[in-house]
């Protein structure tokens, strides 16, 4: 009972702590006014390695051991630990994902943050990217999602006109 009692402790730590996690994940994010969308797919890049970390770290064995010997004792702590482990599974894959649909973006930053204001030529393939995206992404065709990598396209489109204006 009481090495059980130490490791329903320890538990109860580690779901403190993703916890934490989960909740600043999901905070608003502060940004920039002019930033562009390349900062989008970087931060689901950051967001997907915290999460994959996260998730490296609670499936190694000294995690698995721990689990095994409160399920034997039939804890408490266990179901909050599920289901915390669910929410992290379901971050990374999200994370994942968007990670992988926003990829297929990044061929036009560099296009779009160093054309001339002429940039037509590469509108439509993005629109029509940007429109895949919307259609297919289980995680990323929210309103939200979309709002901010428009916004972002916009802010980029705008850098790139003030750029030639300085420089013409």
């Amino acid at each position: 009972t009481e090495v059980t009692e130490k490791l329903e402790e320890v538990v109860m730590i580690w779901t403190k702590q993703i916890r934490q996690v989960l909740v600043e994940s999901e905070q608003i994010r502060r940004e920039a006014d002019d930033v562009g969308p390349a900062a989008e797919l970087e931060h689901w890049k950051s967001r997907m390695s915290s999460f994959n970390s996260l998730l490296d770290e609670i499936k190694s064995s000294r995690v698995k051991k721990i689990i095994n010997i409160l399920q034997a004792a039939r804890s408490k702590t266990l179901q909050q630990w599920k289901e915390l482990d669910g929410n992290i599974t379901i971050a990374a894959n999200e994370a994942k994902d968007n990670v992988r649909y926003l990829y297929t973006l990044d061929k036009f930053f560099g296009p779009l943050a160093h054309a001339s204001p002429v940039m037509m030529e590469h509108i439509p393939s993005l629109m029509n990217t940007v429109s895949m995206i919307y259609c297919t992404s289980p995680y990323y065709n929210t309103s939200e999602h979309m709002t901010s990598l428009f916004l972002k396209i916009t802010n980029q489109m705008i850098n790139t006109c003030k750029t030639y204006l300085c420089e013409g």
